[in-house]
């Protein structure tokens, strides 16, 4: 079983990463997706899939990782220690917690993903799962996993926004991601008819010179070639390229069309 994370050794040094979705859940793309070159594999179990309280979930797909040499980036469906240490065990070793608003709110998930935090003891089990090949407490998987462990925060809202300071200070933070969508929803108050583009670029502005500033890698969406290198050149450093429900649909029926 491969026990470094690639995605956090990318990251820490400096490097550029690019993912792609798999919104089918399938072994066989995560597969192709590392054998084609992708870094990452984002799984966005908040907002579709099968349920991650299920660690045999993760079996086939973790497993698919190793073989392509493809890290797993996890969206959780929200920032639940008792969740976070599940997929931890399972053999996930990068996560993605959504929803936050505050420092506090966000560090009790990060201190569920380590057995030692802070110079204190964590708030990660110990347990018999796939992390440890089954083994149950094992000295060096305990002392190794501390250092494979990357867990990033998502900025979605204003309440995040406004406690930016705060949460990139939370120990052991590993990177931030922006959510345009729902950051937009947030500041229009949930009324569609008053969502302002200006003001949702001021807000994706302040979170990216946030980041930079505390030296906090930061990452988001984008989907085309000019819009990634724009997003590279502005200092984002990991990047979501697509997926493969929106390849399928953009390759296939550009085919279809054509030929009809």
């Amino acid at each position: 079983m491969r026990t470094e994370n690639g995605l956090k050794r990318a990251i820490e040094n400096g490097e550029t990463v690019f993912g792609a979705a798999a919104a089918t859940f399938s072994p066989t793309v995560i597969e192709t997706l590392g054998y084609r070159g992708f870094d990452y594999v984002w799984l966005d179990f908040e907002h579709s899939g099968p349920s991650p309280y299920d660690a045999t979930v993760f079996e086939e797909l973790t497993r698919a990782a190793e073989v392509a040499d493809i890290e797993l980036l996890v969206r959780l469906p929200k920032p639940e220690p008792p969740l976070v240490r599940k997929v931890l065990d399972a053999g996930v070793r990068t996560i993605l917690l959504p929803r936050i608003e505050t420092a506090e709110q966000l560090q009790q998930g990060v201190e569920a993903a380590y057995f030692g935090y802070d110079g204190e003891v964590g708030d990660r089990g110990v347990g018999v799962g796939r992390a440890g090949e089954w083994a149950g407490y094992v000295d060096s998987y305990v002392q190794n996993e501390d250092d494979e462990i990357l867990v990033g925060t998502m900025i979605e809202n204003q309440r995040a926004v406004e406690n930016l300071d705060e949460i990139l200070s939370v120990p052991n933070l590993g990177f931030a991601f922006v959510g345009p969508a729902d950051m937009e929803m947030s500041l229009s108050g949930g009324d569609p008819s008053k969502k302002s583009p200006d003001e949702l670029s001021a807000a994706i502005d302040k979170t990216l010179q946030a980041c930079l500033d505390a030296d906090m890698p930061i990452g988001r969406i984008r989907n085309s070639v000019s819009e990634a290198q724009d997003a590279i050149d502005s200092g984002y450093q990991i990047l979501r390229i697509g997926g493969d429900i929106s390849a399928m649909k953009a390759t296939l029926g550009s085919r279809l069309d054509e030929l009809r």
